[in-house]
């Protein structure tokens, strides 16, 4: 499986000549999308879900299909009959090839005061974990962890500690759209010493085999 990095969170794979997309958010590029044979949408926020970037996905490719949580279908599916599924945390599906388990349920904290949103985390091929918004924790292996290294919701000492209790073979950045290239040898360091696995990040556009 060939993992492509985009922009933030956004993420693309590839095997057997289908491309899956997760999180093809506002803060992705507005291509992100084009080419899926399947589109993952962990929550609602812009920077993970932009209507416009889904729609030009499904439009260029009519066998491409979209799975995502209640909030986020409800707006697509009538517009796409038989092409938007609806899933939630134990859900298991198969799309373009690539088999996939639901893990988890809400967005992180921001704030006491705020409502969380719900959010689900992909597990992709039995091996690479996107969590979305949220440090869930699977509970099953996991090879490659796409870690959420800087956001609103969180800070580095958490990022460790999720590294410590996932303990995939290796981490690789995402969520990074927020994190200044002046901070980033500072959570490299920190990551890298202390989270007790393989960490990494690739540029937006590199790619690398898992």
């Amino acid at each position: 499986m060939k993992l492509t990095k985009r922009l933030h969170s956004c993420v693309q794979l590839e095997k057997d000549g289908h491309t899956l997309v997760i999180d093809p958010g506002a803060f992705s590029e507005p291509d992100a999308g084009l080419g899926a044979d399947a589109l993952l949408v962990t929550h609602e926020h812009p920077d993970h879900f932009d209507e416009g970037r889904l729609r030009a996905a499904l439009d260029a490719n009519p066998a491409a299909g979209l799975w995502t949580l209640r909030s986020v279908a409800e707006r697509l599916a009538p517009a796409y009959p038989g092409r938007v599924h609806t899933v939630g945390h134990g859900d298991t599906f198969t799309a373009a090839g690539f088999d996939v388990q639901v893990h988890g349920e809400l967005h992180a904290v921001i704030h006491p005061d705020m409502p969380r949103v719900t959010n689900v985390g992909y597990l992709v091929g039995g091996s690479l974990f996107h969590p979305g918004d949220a440090l869930t924790v699977p509970g099953v292996p996991v090879e490659t962890l796409m870690v959420p290294v800087h956001a609103p919701w969180n800070k580095v000492s958490e990022v460790i500690d999720y590294l410590r209790e996932v303990g995939p073979r290796r981490a690789l950045d995402i969520h990074d759209a927020y994190l200044a290239d002046i901070a980033r040898p500072i959570y490299d360091f920190a990551l890298d010493k202390l989270g007790g696995t393989d960490h990494g990040r690739l540029t937006a556009g590199d790619s690398t085999e898992l």
